[in-house]
């Protein structure tokens, strides 16, 4: 069971980690923070760049964080509020599938995420070697993603002045 926890934690948290650098820079293809955080910007988040900052890094850390299983259930917190932010201001509106721009991406990031934190990151981890997963009892892994999701709503209710059909581009 080890084996499988650490495969998905590796290859998630790259892929997540992979996915707030593209907010952050031009690796894999991104914007980076200026052109992210106008689009930030058309979706009323304001200051863009800050939100966009804060969302690379939420993504960027967690999905390391998760990747190496250091402080496991913080990054996968992390990475649950900024689905959570996307979920709700960019896709919902175009209903669940990834092909219509839905929810389907952010949502199964989101429930990896979940995955992760509840089952911990098993003893091929950072916090296995360093005896950190006994830290990590089920109260405050239940607080870290209430946090999460309290936080993405504070978030979310900071959004003024949207312009209609935003594009990254």
């Amino acid at each position: 069971m080890d084996t499988g926890i650490f495969i998905m934690r590796v290859l998630f948290g790259l892929a997540i980690a992979s996915h707030g650098a593209q907010k952050l820079s031009n690796w894999f293809g991104g914007y980076g923070i200026k052109k992210t955080g106008g689009f930030f910007e058309a979706l009323g988040f304001r200051p863009g760049t800050l939100f966009a900052t804060a969302a690379g890094l939420s993504e960027t850390g967690g999905g390391l964080l998760i990747a190496v299983g250091l402080f496991t259930p913080i990054g996968t917190a992390a990475v649950l509020s900024a689905m959570l932010v996307a979920m709700f201001s960019v896709h919902v509106k175009n209903g669940f599938f990834a092909a219509d721009n839905g929810i389907e991406l952010p949502f199964l990031y989101a429930v990896a995420a979940v995955g992760i934190a509840l089952t911990g990151a098993g003893t091929i981890s950072l916090d296995g070697l360093l005896g950190f997963n006994s830290l990590f009892k089920p109260y405050v892994v239940a607080g870290l993603l209430v946090i999460s999701v309290f936080g993405s709503a504070v978030t979310l209710s900071t959004r003024r002045g949207i312009v209609a059909a935003p594009s990254k581009s």
